[in-house]
């Protein structure tokens, strides 16, 4: 009887460790597998610039010393026939001494040099005149800050990384409605056409321009809340795929994974910074955001020192 238990417990032992190894090699090969994707999808979305840094800094930033950098969020409407404009421009600067990360949003409406161009217009114009590298230039021009890398989001097609992720929530501090689309006041989860609907509705917000600017960032963070969670990862591919079609960005692989090794600790304490003493202005039948000197010359000194320049 004794001998019958000894083999009924070995063949117990046998199956857990055949079910254990089977777990493991599951996991190797689907973090393999994860991998894979992760790296594809990295070298997609990866565009080149034909600079190698900023003419703002003397040397590239060194990530694994844990310099503090900046990245320009480009939110761009491209339609057929039409090259399109970034209606959204968001700089975020990243000190993962401080644990900190700042984010700035700049009213398209602003009225600036466009660098290359020899002219003054709205800010989010640079886009259409020279696409992604004369946004970058006239963006740092304007900031004074050196802007290290750009990532452009594609917001026509943005709706299917929402979708990927599982949808966002947003606090709505606005009822409004627009078509078949309601949002009240409170907690709400959106789908993706309704997070794009969300972000775009700007007529109807006493706030005009800020509050949608509001809606831009929560959106954001919302995508960036729920891709960090496990739930996305079970999800990775599609969310991989959302993203390879919609996104493109001068930073390689190798630095997305120095980020995510030593500057993700900054990512969980986002600051908001706001224009907010600027006004509107009408020239030649065309409506301007004109920017408050002073509160711009205080917004630089701040983004300066964040980025360890003062």
């Amino acid at each position: 009887m004794a001998e019958v238990e000894k083999k009924s417990y070995k063949k117990l032992l046998l199956w857990a460790g055949g079910i254990a190894c089977f777990l493991v090699v599951g996991v190797i090969c689907y973090a393999l597998f994860f991998v894979k994707e992760l790296t594809e999808t990295a070298k997609e979305i990866h565009e080149p610039m034909e600079r190698v840094f900023s003419e703002k800094r003397d040397d590239p930033v060194v990530f694994h010393k844990k310099e503090p950098f900046s990245v320009l969020i480009l939110g761009v409407d491209e339609r057929e026939g039409d090259k399109g404009r970034s209606d959204t421009m968001i700089v975020l600067t990243v000190n993962p001494t401080l644990h900190t990360t700042k984010m700035l949003s700049i009213p398209r409406d602003t009225y600036s040099e466009i660098v290359g161009m020899g002219f003054e217009d709205k800010l989010n114009h640079a886009y259409a005149y020279g696409g992604i590298e004369m946004s970058l230039a006239t963006v740092e021009h304007f900031l004074d800050i050196p802007i290290d890398y750009v990532v452009q989001v594609n917001m026509e097609s943005f709706k299917e990384i929402i979708d990927a992720v599982g949808g966002v929530s947003v606090t709505n501090t606005l009822d409004f409605a627009v078509d078949e689309y309601s949002f009240p006041i409170g907690e709400l989860t959106l789908d993706g056409e309704e997070a794009l609907v969300f972000v775009r509705m700007r007529m109807d917000d006493p706030r005009g321009d800020f509050g949608r600017q509001d809606r831009q960032k929560q959106i954001i963070q919302g995508v960036l809340q729920k891709g960090a969670k496990l739930s996305s990862l079970l999800k990775f591919k599609g969310i991989f795929e959302a993203i390879g079609n919609n996104v493109k960005t001068n930073m390689t692989f190798d630095e997305m994974v120095e980020v995510q090794k030593n500057y993700r600790d900054a990512a969980k304490s986002v600051e908001q910074i706001r224009f907010e003493e600027g006004k509107g202005q009408r020239m030649n039948g065309v409506w301007y955001y004109m920017m408050d000197s002073g509160e711009l010359e205080e917004v630089k000194v701040e983004l300066k020192a964040h980025l360890g320049m003062e």
